[in-house]
């Protein structure tokens, strides 16, 4: 045994999480080459830890814990080695890929904002937190799929912060009954009293829509089986979107929006014929 072996668990261990977690993330990943696959797995593993410690560990001290993790995370890029094995391979894929470190703080700074800030009353403060809890963590993404091509970074850079924003939104209003009722919290400055209704649910649609329709034009431009992968998880979220819209306000703040599995197995199909035909 030696720390390669090591190495290698966490990115399993990174890879258990992801499919544990999130189904559709976990099949679009499944969809790319070997290597970038690995990377992504660990690029979730990491965003996943953090985001349970602020959203899930409830009765414990999340203070600390992030605290915690923040320092393993600092150990970790600087040194490629943790006692924190989720950490170990999101450390070697931060190596492997040149993965930008500012985003990484920015990631962390959005998840103490999860510990300290409960409304955001404006959309430049949304936009903040957005940034960092999702814009960010597409861009880790791109640097694994454009893979050392910096010009190709830079061209769909606008596009993937786009591709983020909008899966965050969708995720805010999915969960909006978990986020006010239980977590405390309400993200869209669009809503007054915690409450949502017709008016201001279709601002947040319309501001969703506009940052997919920014977000696909990126998305054709992906290399390789990358356009696969975000494609397919792009079309879920259009999905999902295009049924809260069909969902009364009020139905929306008492229950979790989801997507069939029957929807699912058409998005699957839809996304891989038209990537097999070239039309993305």
């Amino acid at each position: 045994m030696n720390a390669n072996f090591y190495i290698e668990n966490s990115y399993d261990i990174s890879r258990l999480i992801t499919k544990k977690y999130s189904t559709s993330f976990s099949l679009a990943t499944s969809l790319l080459e070997k290597e970038k696959k690995r990377a992504i797995y660990a690029v979730y593993g990491f965003v996943r830890l953090a985001d349970e410690i602020v959203d899930s560990l409830h009765g414990f001290d999340k203070s600390f814990l992030l605290k915690k993790l923040d320092d393993d995370l600092h150990y970790a890029l600087e040194n490629g080695m943790s006692t924190n094995i989720v950490l170990v391979a999101f450390a070697d894929t931060v190596k492997r890929y040149n993965i930008n470190k500012e985003h990484i703080k920015a990631f962390m700074v959005s998840m103490e904002y999860d510990l300290s800030k409960s409304t955001y009353s404006n959309a430049t403060e949304l936009d903040q937190y957005i940034y960092g809890s999702a814009d960010v963590v597409g861009l880790m993404c791109l640097k694994v799929f454009c893979n050392g091509q910096s010009d190709l970074y830079k061209k769909l850079e606008a596009p993937a912060q786009k591709l983020g924003s909008a899966f965050q939104k969708v995720n805010f209003l999915r969960d909006l009954k978990d986020d006010i009722r239980e977590l405390g919290r309400n993200y869209f400055p669009e809503i007054s009293g915690n409450q949502l209704n017709e008016q201001n649910k279709k601002l947040i649609e319309a501001s969703i829509k506009k940052d997919f329709d920014e977000a696909w034009l990126g998305i054709k431009q992906l290399p390789g089986r990358s356009k696969l992968a975000v494609a397919l998880a792009y079309f879920y979220y259009i999905g999902l979107l295009k049924k809260i819209m069909r969902t009364p306000s009020q139905k929306v703040m008492e229950k979790r929006i989801r997507i069939s599995n029957y929807s699912k197995y058409l998005i699957i199909v839809k996304t891989t014929f038209l990537y097999k035909t070239k039309l993305i």
